[in-house]
């Protein structure tokens, strides 16, 4: 399964995301589900990084089932909110992942 934690600061800004494992759907290099959620979370990192010139810190390990993206703290306020609508259009799309495979990807989100 895929594990996906978006963790937000108490005013509701996304502080960092973490994915792990590997859901299983299908055979690698067949398998939907993580390419959808890889499209998706590589995507937005990219994203951040190509708009807003901002590169956030990013760990990754495994055999590709493992990323980490923590958004840097010492942002003014119009980046800031940039990088979060990227981050906010992340969770919707993972959110439909998991709304139509939910067995294959959970998403928890930490306050």
């Amino acid at each position: 399964m895929v594990n996906v934690t978006i963790s937000r600061s108490t005013h509701g800004s996304i502080k960092s995301f973490t994915i792990s494992g590997h859901a299983n759907f299908a055979k690698r290099g067949q398998d939907i589900v993580c390419a959808g959620v890889s499209a998706v979370s590589i995507g937005a990192i990219n994203a951040i990084i190509g708009l807003t010139k901002v590169t956030p810190i990013i760990k990754q390990g495994g055999d590709g089932g493992y990323l980490s993206c923590e958004v840097p703290r010492d942002l003014t306020d119009e980046i800031n909110q940039k990088i979060q609508l990227l981050l906010e259009g992340m969770v919707i799309a993972l959110e439909s992942i998991e709304k139509d495979y939910g067995q294959y990807i959970k998403i928890n989100i930490n306050h």
